[in-house]
């Protein structure tokens, strides 16, 4: 099971982030690049399940409970 590395404030963020550019995709049709948009499903989810994987590669933490650095 992954160890949840994100706090509160930081899975608030990346959720409304991800909300965000999500519903800029449908908000904003005549963009030619708007498929970049799609990019918010990944803080979405990492929100979602309170792990990002950049942050374990880095070694940081925003989570109170885990070992990490803040």
């Amino acid at each position: 099971m992954l160890e949840t590395n994100m706090g509160s404030i930081d899975r608030i963020l990346r959720a409304a982030v991800g909300v965000a550019l999500i519903l800029a995709f449908f908000l904003l049709p005549d963009l030619s690049w708007r498929w970049v948009l799609w990019i918010g499903v990944i803080p979405l989810v990492t929100s979602v399940i309170g792990w990002c994987p950049a942050y374990t590669l880095v070694g940081i933490s925003t989570c109170p409970r885990s070992g990490g650095s803040r």
